[in-house]
């Protein structure tokens, strides 16, 4: 965890969006101009720096892909997919998704009509760039902790338990993780487990907010017009203010 420096003089930051996101697509690209920018251009997990590279034999096309010699990243699997960063939902649309009706009778291209699933997948709190590799092996699984430490993706620290559908995170994320559940939680009514409760607010305690997060959830604040007030609130608290 880095410690919080200077947060009475970090104030709001400009930026070109003057409404929360529409969809998912659109979120997208918000994170990609507005909400990462340079010197933030680490994915989630690993720690990997990334940057839009041209897509070969498509000339109008760019992407984003992170250096793995940045973080010592080595592919499980998937090279392709390990190539490239996409946007992972840290609470997966698979669970906020499964307790709305919509999901239930018509998964969820059928939530795409529903406006508040629309709001729920397209929410910038939640959404984290990701190594692509990771985000589909991680897949809808819960996070938890895995014993022995199996390492698969090189020097990143993140474990998949394929056959418990468990996904163990670094320490370093394991409280914004836990924020944005109880985020969540408290703007959509996302129902948490007592275990995965309890689990949360001791990563919360053992991971608390450092500069980072609160710039980035600042920045989002700008662009959707409210804060996430796990994050704000701890952030005032360490610095007294």
């Amino acid at each position: 965890m880095r410690p919080i420096v200077g947060l009475v003089a970090l104030l709001s930051v400009a930026s070109a969006v003057a409404e929360p996101p529409s969809s998912f697509s659109s979120a997208k690209k918000i994170l990609a101009r507005d909400v990462y920018q340079a010197e933030d251009r680490v994915t989630f997990y690993c720690g990997c720096s990334f940057d839009e590279q041209p897509v070969p034999a498509k000339p109008n096309r760019t992407r984003l892909t992170p250096a793995a010699a940045s973080c010592g990243l080595q592919p499980r699997k998937n090279a392709n997919r390990a190539g490239r960063i996409e946007w992972e939902h840290v609470v997966p649309a698979w669970e906020f998704g499964h307790q709305l009706q919509c999901w239930q009778e018509g998964g969820r291209k059928g939530c795409r009509k529903d406006p508040e699933f629309r709001r729920m997948e397209a929410d910038l709190y939640n959404l984290v760039p990701a190594v692509g590799e990771l985000n589909g092996d991680r897949s809808n699984f819960r996070f938890g902790m895995i014993a022995g430490e199996p390492r698969a993706y090189g020097a990143c620290d993140f474990e998949v338990d394929f056959k418990q559908r468990v996904a163990e995170p670094p320490e370093q994320v394991r409280g914004d993780i836990a924020r944005t559940y109880f985020y969540m939680e408290d703007r959509y009514g996302l129902r948490i487990s007592r275990k995965q409760r309890q689990l949360f607010e001791a990563w919360a305690k053992t991971d608390p907010v450092d500069l980072p997060e609160l710039q980035r959830a600042r920045r989002i604040e700008v662009i959707q017009g409210y804060a996430n007030p796990f994050v704000e609130s701890k952030a005032m608290q360490a610095t007294g203010h």
